[in-house]
């Protein structure tokens, strides 16, 4: 197995959330995969250099008829010189429709390069045709303080776990956060496969933070596996564990 088939991203509609590494999954996925679209329901800084070409257009299925590079990165606008427009949850999953044959990876909620969050009130921006949600999380928050510095949103993160602001975190908070309707299973439409991802796994010790997160998850929830991953490396799957 490897990273493409223990995500469940080979085909279909494939968003990530959470924290920790969603746009490097993303572009990883993507170059693994060639033949695949790149996208947005939020914001996204700027990827040019990660894919074959990036399209801003308000018409994302008329600029497949014209690409030759992939992957192809589509996005509605460019907001400023940092950063690109998502789409619309419809206009995603009007794309993916579109593309029976190519797979279409989706940002779907942002995180201020934090390494845990819990997602607001207007988040995740999920098309409703989505096949896989990616719910995400560094193995490298466990021990650190429940902060902003650390954490995006970090009161709702508390919220999910019973800790208070400021507590050093567990593995089994972070597992809470992955394995909650308030946290990584937020909004799934009905028929959406959850694979959680404990990402940022560098070394033996991380790994072991990852098992206690990946076991305590599968305690708490129905997915068939949890993913541990160091996207930077250039063979980025560590473990995959299963109930």
């Amino acid at each position: 197995m490897d990273i493409v088939d223990a995500l469940a991203a080979e085909s279909g509609v494939a968003c990530v959330v959470g924290a920790g590494g969603k746009k490097t999954t993303l572009y990883h996925l993507a170059n693994r995969l060639g033949r695949a679209v790149v996208t947005a329901t939020v914001r996204i800084p700027i990827f040019d250099e990660q894919v074959g070409e990036v399209v801003v257009t308000d018409d994302p299925e008329s600029a497949l008829a014209s690409t030759h590079a992939w992957p192809l990165g589509l996005v509605a606008e460019r907001e400023r010189a940092d950063r690109y427009r998502g789409y619309d949850p419809e206009t995603v999953a009007r794309l993916a429709d579109a593309l029976p044959d190519i797979p279409v990876l989706v940002k779907a909620d942002g995180a201020r390069t934090r390494l845990l969050k819990a997602p607001g009130d207007r988040e995740p921006q999920l098309p409703q045709n989505a096949d896989t949600v990616i719910p995400i999380a560094s193995a490298r928050v466990v021990g650190e303080p429940l902060t902003a510095a650390h954490v995006h949103r970090p009161e709702r993160v508390a919220s999910v776990t019973g800790r208070a602001l400021g507590d050093h975190l567990t593995a089994e908070d972070v597992a809470t956060v992955l394995a909650s309707e308030e946290g990584g299973l937020k909004d799934l439409p009905d028929g959406t496969t959850a694979i959680p991802l404990v990402n940022m796994v560098d070394d033996t010790a991380l790994e072991s933070v990852g098992r206690e997160i990946a076991a305590a998850v599968l305690a708490r929830c129905s997915v068939p596996r949890v993913v541990l991953s160091q996207m930077t490396a250039t063979d980025p799957l560590v473990a995959v564990v299963e109930r």
